[in-house]
């Protein structure tokens, strides 16, 4: 007699083990694996670089750097007085240009570069006009303020510091201390968004969230990435601390994408939102990365949105924090959507692949040079590194890999190095040429005590770092497969890309 369907044991939900998978594991592993570092991802064609040169006229070239001189005169980004009193005050005498359009504001350790780029990809797909700010900037100061997913040309850059001066001034004359310079150029991109005008703008948090000076935009959605240790001395020694800062972001009845997240971050966010009454969907329970293929070029995804599965996802993207970056976004944009709340369906499955298929990462898992290969990734904390580390060894599979590492001083460079380790067979430190960056020699002496007297080498100009680096690569035949990976700092990869022509 056949089996009543109803009698036989049930197909296993394959988002179902996902779930079970994501809340079983240490959380620490699961910031690990879920999320990562500041990667940067581009919409629009795969040809074109996110990374403006610049510019040929000469004229115009002077203006930026007058602008960027004038900037630099401020505050730096590692100087804070941490309320949005100052930020405020502009926004006020611009006439609050920040409340023309709607928000997407982003904040967390890792992935929040990523994570816009991607998010602004879908929404270009969609045919919405988008603003987004995004910090830091790989080589030129323009990338940080991007409209249509690209950065705004050098001209309205200048245009644009010089209608918000006066303003700037003004404030400046009434409040205790001046604007710093990421308050100015915040002040600067949600100028250029009213005036554009854009249909939504995708922000990402400076540092922190709370005090950060981009909150004060009214996101009605808010994207927290993988919490991890940085900026402890500023944000807090732990995961919990530093969340409650960062959840600063969520709105009254605002919709949080929540990646994967230390247990005492997700409490404390959670308790946020409940505060706020805020809706919250989590990776692993109500999105999430279903499958994950490496594939030519980058791998091929299957996510779970909020209304529903997306297959034949192809990401030019390297990495398992990449395709966690993707389901963060994707929820975003469905969220923002009304997806999952207000709408039980999926998006454009069609559109959204072809969104995905157009994201480029400059100066992240970026091949600049072939025999041997030369990575560029702008890992900067131990989390970020060890994503990287597991990115570069599942997507490129070096029988030798050389590490070039110039790290800022303020960073746990210990962490950063030990999360290289085990995939370095040697490495070269360097610094490159800002106040920030560690010296070479006291970066060799904490590389010394991870790697080893025999597997450090010093070179402290950055140019001879990457040459020596090579020449290693290249000294055993028998390494055909040998590759060199340049890491450490955003400020170091930029360098290193223009040293090798990418500029």
């Amino acid at each position: 007699m056949s089996e009543h369907p109803a009698d036989r044991p049930a197909e296993p939900d394959p988002f179902d083990e996902i779930v079970d998978a994501e809340t079983d594991r240490d959380p620490d592993l699961a910031v690990i694996e879920a999320g990562s570092r500041t990667l940067r991802a581009q919409s629009g064609a795969p040809s074109q670089d996110a990374v403006p040169a610049r510019p040929a006229d000469p004229e115009t070239d002077r203006a930026l750097r007058t602008v960027e001189t004038e900037l630099a005169g401020r505050w730096g980004e590692t100087k804070l007085e941490p309320s949005v009193t100052r930020i405020a005050a502009l926004m006020d005498v611009l006439g609050e240009p920040q409340r023309a359009y709607p928000s997407i504001h982003i904040t967390g350790t890792n992935g929040k570069t990523s994570t816009a780029r991607m998010i602004e990809a879908l929404l270009s797909a969609f045919e919405l006009r988008t603003g987004r700010y995004t910090s830091p900037h790989v080589q030129s100061i323009t990338e940080r303020i991007s409209l249509d997913g690209a950065p705004v040309d050098p001209e309205r850059f200048i245009s644009t510091y010089e209608d918000v001066k006066p303003y700037v001034e003004m404030v400046d004359a009434s409040q205790e201390y001046r604007l710093s310079f990421f308050e100015v150029l915040t002040g600067m991109a949600y100028a250029a968004f009213a005036d554009a005008p854009v249909d939504v703008a995708v922000v990402e948090v400076g540092m922190g969230g709370a005090w950060d000076a981009t909150n004060v935009i009214d996101g009605s959605v808010a994207v927290i990435t993988p919490i991890a240790l940085d900026h402890t001395d500023r944000l807090g020694s732990t995961t919990g601390e530093i969340a409650a800062e960062k959840a600063g972001v969520i709105k009254q009845d605002a919709t949080v994408i929540l990646a994967q997240q230390p247990v005492d971050a997700a409490q404390v966010i959670l308790k946020k939102a409940v505060e706020v009454d805020a809706t919250v969907a989590r990776e692993g329970m109500e999105f999430g990365v279903v499958s994950r293929e490496i594939a030519v070029g980058g791998q091929l995804l299957t996510l779970r949105g909020l209304g529903g599965e997306y297959g034949e996802i192809f990401l030019p993207l390297y990495g398992a924090h990449q395709a966690h970056n993707a389901a963060v976004a994707l929820a975003a944009v469905e969220a923002f959507f009304g997806i999952g709340a207000d709408h039980a369906r999926t998006l454009d499955a069609d559109t959204v692949r072809k969104a995905f298929a157009a994201v480029s990462s400059p100066g992240r898992l970026e091949v600049v040079r072939r025999s041997p290969t030369v990575v560029l990734d702008a890992a900067h904390n131990p989390a970020g590194a060890l994503a990287a580390a597991e990115a570069v060894t599942e997507a490129f599979g070096f029988s030798r890999l050389i590490g070039v590492v110039g790290a800022s001083g303020d960073k746990d460079v210990r962490g950063l190095l030990e999360a290289f380790e085990p995939v370095f067979a040697e490495v070269v430190v360097t610094q490159n040429s800002t106040p920030r960056a560690m010296d070479a020699d006291a970066l060799a002496a904490v590389a010394v005590e991870v790697f080893g007297d025999e597997r450090v080498v010093v070179e402290p100009r950055l140019d001879e770092a990457i040459e020596a680096a090579i020449t290693l690569a290249e000294e055993e035949a028998e390494y055909a497969g040998a590759g060199v990976l340049v890491t450490g700092s955003v400020i170091t990869v930029g360098e290193a890309r223009l040293l090798l022509g990418r500029g």
